[in-house]
């Protein structure tokens, strides 16, 4: 509440660093992740379209799938590995060396000088990188459809406009926020409650790492029920 006020307590530089940190530095990355599923997801659906001469539909397939489902899905769990972790590295880290304690000391809150910055940070990128995976992973569906399948780059275009909405892609965003949310959850509280060892700050790192992976694919789960079930 106090941050949503304007009163929190932190640096207005750290937080552009780490937006940094969570978006453009984490680009290459989820390019070719995003690429890769795109084309892997074309060739297995064309594979199967061919055999009853439908191979247009694989844009559907891609598009529609990519959006909805993968692309998200793939931009969280690159950010869980990437960035989840590099948080709880990092506040576990400051935990050994007492640096949390000396935060206490001089009356700043632990919570608003080093949580929210982290967490506004991948809260704000994980839909904005989702965003670009949903685009890349598009093209690397239309790169195996047209040269494995013989469609057109015409053809291709047309059918994903037509096959998607902003109802999908509203989907995808809503999920990414999410996902966004428990990255940093599970980073930032591993961090903190990492205890006071060389040994303990790996075991927070993992241990985040797997806390976001296993709340991302459970809250996907459940939101693809909910979403389904009032028929977005």
């Amino acid at each position: 509440m106090r941050f949503f006020q304007g009163k929190a307590r932190y640096q207005k530089r750290e937080l552009w660093l780490l937006i940094q940190e969570c978006g453009p530095d984490a680009l290459p990355i989820v390019t070719l992740i995003a690429l890769l599923v795109g084309l892997i997801l074309a060739y297995v659906g064309a594979l199967q379209l061919e055999m009853f001469g439908a191979q247009v539909y694989v844009a559907n397939l891609v598009g529609i799938g990519t959006v909805r489902e993968m692309g998200a899905m793939m931009t969280a769990v690159i950010m869980a590995g990437r960035t989840g972790s590099a948080y709880a590295a990092q506040l576990g880290t400051m935990q050994v060396n007492e640096e949390i304690d000396a935060l206490k000391t001089l009356g700043l809150s632990p919570m608003e000088f080093l949580i929210i910055p982290r967490m506004a940070a991948l809260i704000l990128m994980v839909p904005l990188l989702t965003l670009y995976a949903d685009l890349v992973g598009i093209v690397g569906g239309g790169l195996a459809a047209v040269t494995v399948f013989d469609l057109t780059v015409l053809e291709y275009a047309t059918q994903t406009q037509a096959s998607l909405n902003m109802h999908d892609v509203l989907v995808g965003l809503i999920k990414a926020a999410v996902f966004g949310v428990l990255i940093a959850t599970a980073g930032c509280l591993r961090g903190i409650q990492c205890k006071r060892s060389a040994q303990a700050v790996g075991a927070a790192a993992t241990s985040a790492v797997v806390t976001a992976i296993v709340a991302i694919v459970v809250s996907d789960a459940m939101l693809t029920i909910v979403i389904t079930r009032i028929g977005i």
